[in-house]
Parts: structure tokens; sequence; C-alpha cells
């Protein structure tokens, strides 16, 4: 029965194992058995885990009784069970404190998106066509098992290949056990906005592979470079509630940065600084650089530097941050270094104000993308993520992926990787699963939840299906749990331990105070006299990297500082649009070494002269009907520039060109700009001493 034809459940009465709607046999609706003992009309709240960002934030789901339809059995129909209605923020967690942002609200769409994979499905059509044919579980798992073992017959193990995004928990540590007990290599890991190169810095001065929390509720001054830590970076929502304390004495909140973001728009100064130089500001206010020499570089003035310098070490506590663009940039390690040292010289690591280091998970190990590109395995494995849409074109990984043998997504929907997949077995929603986080960040112990409410459809837990694979496998593995629920309720040694830097303590950085790493000018693709703009893609408040742009709340929800829904747009400097006659809304082509996209102009005040930014987001070819086609992807023209330490992407590495192509039109998606203004920085760069 195909779901469209179902009647309105709410008109759906009566407990028979079947009902006939309207006479017609076709139209039969299947009332199964209700489930649960429930209380018409009573809400329960029960407790879970956002799965929209790495924060780990706790929330409560409110439950109550309702109609739905489900498959059981392999039949469709309908049952009386317990629904999630609502999301709200866990009062009782120390992450998101009863506060929830507005990605985490839309997450409960994931659930009951229409266009929800619902069973498992193998491909019927050519690489990409997105035809597939449904088929049973037990048809997925043997075809699964049967290519596992057909690598082990051919002592080939090593050609198996799991590509995830980062995951801090219990997922990808059973992930990397399966691998390494079967033979794999560990497992590959992708994403667009990584802070990989900031760990890498904090391994390197402060001995702790991962991203710090800052006190920000007791700092008195606080600098932030590049980090829009109110909007889209690291811990959102824990970060906001700690800067809404802090503004509630007499701190000062400095940003630096070359275009204004959501976080930048709270600040009580901001400063207009060159892309690719923010670290060296960070050596001067530490007074580990001459100034005369960052005024020349970063295009501050002397004055403001030496002025941010005294402010910083007269009105602690003090503490930096840097995030964003400045760690995208082929010098991205120096400027986090940088701001590290920043941060020794304030004497702010391991105490009130300043940062500490949450150890509360190990670091399970993962490969880049780039190594798995170089050498495709002959089996993939893809857990929701989607590298097609977030690579720049020039890496090529459709086409390496095409070259892949099999391919099988557990993706609970249809995108531009998820396309390429042989076989497609549907993981249940966070709202049907066993979940647990293991924050980076702040002072919560790793955290565990049962499902909220029952499937829907006839999905399985990821881990579950690879546990009964490898227990199903010609060579079993052994020493597995049966289930996913024993694997996350069994005890280990770390468990539920949270180690800070003690207040005083000098922890185990203070060995490597006297590294040093050198300067180097950013390095950009375009020559200037040809691409005289710095791109700046950022992540979108709503979208994030685009896996968000499925959810319609999402959507349709303003974005902060534009007022933009269901588009894309360019964001030009208010006066530099003046002086090119563009005007709010003309179409503007923007041009890269590796192509163009053309999107409506959106005239920003608050955007340097010599920049233009984008969000990313759109652009989807395949990817539910609330993103297919809408917008475009600032990616697509982002050059295959890499910062040589980590080998991630350098998206702030890429130089454009603009031109207007057409007047202001009216479009089928909606745009929505206001009309607010605000404060000008000064974008003289070095012209004057303050900015």
């Amino acid at each position: 029965m195909d779901r469209r034809h179902f009647i309105k459940l709410t008109a759906i009465t009566g407990t028979s194992a079947a009902l006939t709607a309207c006479g017609n046999p076709e139209n039969q609706v299947i009332r199964f058995i209700p489930e649960d003992d429930l209380v018409p009309g009573v809400a329960t709240w029960k407790p879970s885990i956002c799965p929209l960002c790495s924060a780990g934030c706790g929330v409560i789901a409110r439950v109550m009784e309702g109609d739905a339809e489900v498959f059981r059995k392999g039949q469709a129909g309908v049952i009386r069970m317990g629904l999630a209605k609502k999301l709200e923020g866990n009062p009782e967690d120390p992450i998101s404190q009863g506060k929830l942002c507005a990605r985490g609200q839309a997450a409960i769409q994931i659930t009951y998106h229409p266009d929800r994979i619902g069973n498992p499905r193998k491909r019927s059509g050519e690489r990409g066509s997105g035809q597939f044919t449904d088929i049973t579980w037990d048809e997925a798992i043997k075809e699964l098992t049967g290519k596992l073992n057909a690598l082990t017959a051919g002592n080939d193990q090593a050609s198996l290949a799991f590509l995830t995004k980062p995951r801090r928990g219990r997922r990808l540590e059973l992930i990397a056990d399966l691998l390494q007990r079967y033979g794999a290599r560990p497992p590959v890991t992708s994403e667009l906005f990584s802070d990989e190169v900031l760990r890498r810095a904090n391994q390197l001065t402060f001995g702790e592979h991962q991203l710090p929390t800052f006190d920000l509720a007791n700092a008195r001054y606080v600098i932030s470079f590049g980090a829009d830590f109110l909007g889209t970076w690291h811990s959102v929502v824990l970060q906001s509630v700690a800067f809404g304390r802090m503004k509630q004495g007499r701190p000062k909140f400095v940003h630096v940065d070359a275009r204004l973001s959501q976080t930048a728009a709270n600040a009580d100064e901001f400063v207009a600084c060159k892309p690719g130089t923010e670290g060296l500001l960070a050596l001067a206010i530490a007074g580990e650089y001459a100034v005369d020499a960052a005024a020349e570089k970063t295009g501050v003035g002397r004055a403001t530097i030496e002025r941010l310098t005294k402010e910083f070490t007269t009105h602690g506590p003090a503490v930096a941050i840097i995030g964003g663009a400045p760690l995208a940039h082929t010098n991205g390690l120096f400027q986090a270094w940088a701001v590290n040292r920043l941060n020794l010289a304030a004497k702010t690591v391991g105490n009130p104000g300043g940062l500490t280091f949450a150890a509360s998970a190990p670091v399970v190990a993962t490969r880049s993308l780039k190594e798995l590109l170089d050498v495709p395995p002959r089996v993939l494995l893809l857990d929701d993520v989607n590298p097609v849409f977030t690579s720049p074109p020039a890496w090529k990984v459709a086409e390496a992926l095409r070259r892949v043998p099999f391919i099988v997504s557990f993706g609970s929907f249809i995108d531009e990787t998820s396309a390429l997949a042989d076989l497609i077995v549907p993981d249940h929603s966070f709202l049907e699963s066993w979940v647990d986080a293991a924050p980076e960040t702040g002072t919560a112990p790793r955290s565990k939840y049962g499902p909220v409410m029952r499937p829907l459809y006839d999905t399985r837990s990821t881990p579950d299906v690879l546990l009964q694979v490898a227990a199903g496998l010609a060579k079993p593995i052994p020493g597995l749990p049966g289930t996913f629920e024993e694997y996350v309720n069994a005890e280990r040694p770390e468990e539920n331990r949270v180690q800070h830097v003690p207040p005083g303590a000098k922890p185990r950085e203070l060995a490597n105070t006297r590294l040093t790493i050198a300067w180097t000018d950013p390095q950009f693709d375009g020559d200037t006299s040809q691409y005289p703009f710095h791109f700046m893609p950022y992540a979108s408040q709503m979208l994030f990297d685009g896996s968000l742009a499925h959810l319609p709340w999402l959507q349709e929800t303003p974005d902060p500082m534009t007022s933009a829904m269901w588009c894309s747009w360019v964001e030009i400097n208010e006066q530099k649009a003046r002086e090119l006659a563009i005007e709010q809304g003309d179409i503007i082509e923007v041009t890269s070494t590796q192509g163009s996209v053309r999107a409506p102009a959106f005239l920003n005040p608050g955007l340097a002269p010599d920049a233009v930014a984008m969000p990313v987001g759109q652009g989807h070819t395949n990817f539910t009907r609330y993103a297919t086609n809408r917008g475009v992807n600032p990616i697509s023209i982002l050059a295959p520039v890499t910062i040589p330490e980590t080998g991630t992407l350098a998206w702030s590495a890429t130089r454009v060109k603009i031109a207007k192509v057409g007047d202001k039109q009216t479009y089928d998606s909606l745009i929505l700009f206001g009309g607010a203004t605000r404060e000008r920085p000064d974008w003289t760069h070095g012209r004057g001493d303050e900015h």
C-alpha cells in the first residue's frame, strides 16, 4: 500500500485488525493492536540526545498517544502508539541546561519526514539514477554478509572502508572496534567545517587533542578570532547560556573577523582584520610579535593593538577563542597556535574565566577522506555523511565512489552520496534508537538514553545491523554483545568521569610552551589581479553545512542576519556595491578558478570591501523535496587547497571575481531581506589607528 493512499488517520476508529476505506479493497488499512499503555491526552516526557551537531545537547521529548502510519512485519497500517510531539532542552542536562537551538527544535522532523526511507532497498538502475527496488531485511543482510565473506575469502579485509561523520560516543567506538576485529583499517571521517586544525594545535600546545571548554560565565574579557560561538561554532547552546551569564556583569567582548556574523553582532567591539592574519594579531597582543609589523600585516591600527593588549592583560579573567574561517587558511595551524600562546600568556588555562579540557571519552583513531579517495576500497559503508556535496569538485569524490564495486548506505534519506549506493539499509531515527553522547566540552559525563518511541517504519538501528552482520559472517567476530543496547550500557573504566585542569594547576601543555610554529603568509587560489575578492563561505545558521537542508522548519526560519529563507545569496560590502552599481537583490555571478555560481546580492555593511561571502547549505541536486534544486552550492567553486598538517580543506583559501548579470527579479524561492542597519566597521585596513 502506498503511504499516499492512507485516509486521514484522525478519522480512523475501531480496533479491528483491518478496515476497508470506501469499500475499496485496494485502500484497505491495517489497524494494528496498540503497542503502548497510554492515557489519552496525558503527555509523558522522555530524554534523548540531539543528533544535529557534535555538541551532544540533552533533550526531552513530549510523548502523547496518537495514530501513526507504520510498517509491521512487511505490512503498512495504522497503530495507536506513543508519538514524540515536541522537543525541548533537558533542564537536567549540563550541556543544554533546558535550552535548545532552532536546529534542535527541528530535529523531530527527521522522524516524520515524508521522504524518509522506510525499508531496505537495492539499486535497480544506473549508479546515481536514484532507482531502487524494495527488498527484505533478510535479503539485505545476506547481500552485505556475502560481500564481507568474499573479502575474507580473498584475504582482502583491508579493502573494506567505513565512511562516517565525526562522532564522540559508543557508535563510532563500535564501528572502530568492528573494523579492527575484522581486519580493516580505521574508519574514515568527513566534515566540511572541521576543527581538526584546532585539535592538532591543542595537542601540540596543551597535550589535549580536543576542543576546549571556555568558562565564559566567569570571564570578564573575551576576544574571539572568527569563532561564531553564538551561531554555528562548537557547542552553541552551552556557550550561549554562559555568554548570557557573562553579560550580567561588566565584561567586554571583542570580535576579530572580516565579516559581521551573529556573534560579531553581539560584540562590544568589532575589529576588522585581513583574512589569514588573525594569529599575528593574537601574538602581538600576547607581546610576542612586533606591534608595527602586526599592524602592517593585519590592517589593524597600532593604537588599536596597544589598547587591546592593555585591556586583555588588565581586565581579567580574560580568554581568547579561535574558530571558523581563521582556521581554514593554509596557515591555520599557526593561527590556532598563536591564540593558544595568547591564552598561556594570560595564564587563563585551567583557571576560572579561562579554558579547560574535559576528558569524557577516548579519542577514536580515524582516517581522512583524501586517503580514501586515493585508494578506493572494494566495499564501502556510508553512515550519515555526504562528501559528494561537501567536497570541492576537483576532489572528484563522485567519480571515486563510482569506482567502488559495492556501496552500502545506512542513511535515512537519499542524497548526492547515498544515491550512488548499491544497497540502502536505513537506520532508525534518533528518537527510535538507543543514543549516547560523550560531549567534548562542558562538565557533562557520558550520557545514554533508550528509545523515546517505537519505530514507525521497517528500519533498524545501524549498530544493531553491524552486530548482526558481524555475528553472521563465515568467520564470526567473537567477543561482541548481541545488541547495541548491551554495548552502550556496558561499563568501562573511563565511564562517567570528567577531568579538567584543576584551577591554578600546571597542565601538561607547560612542557610544550617552547614550541614555536613559524608564520607563513596564507596562500590563496586565484591571482589577485584577476580574482580581487576573498571568498568567504560560512556555515548557515539553520542549514549548517547543508546536511540539514531537508528539514522544512529550518528552510523557512529567517536567517538572523539577512532575514532570508529558502534561498542562497551573495553578501557584498555596501560601499563596494555602490561603486559597482549593484543594488540589493541584483543577480551576481561569483567566479573562481573552479567555476561560478549566481545568486541575489545582499548588501552587507559588516563585510570587508575586498571580500564576498555566501552561506553554505543550499544547492543540493538530490536531497528530498525540500532541498533539491534550491539555491546554489558555494562549495562547488572552492579550490582544492588543503591545510598541510591535517589534510583538511582550506575553505577560506579561494579568491573570486564578481559581476552583475541581472537586475532584481522575483524568484520561486522566498527571499526576504530586512532593512535593518548596523554600525559600520572601519575597513580602511591600516589607514587609521582606530578600527
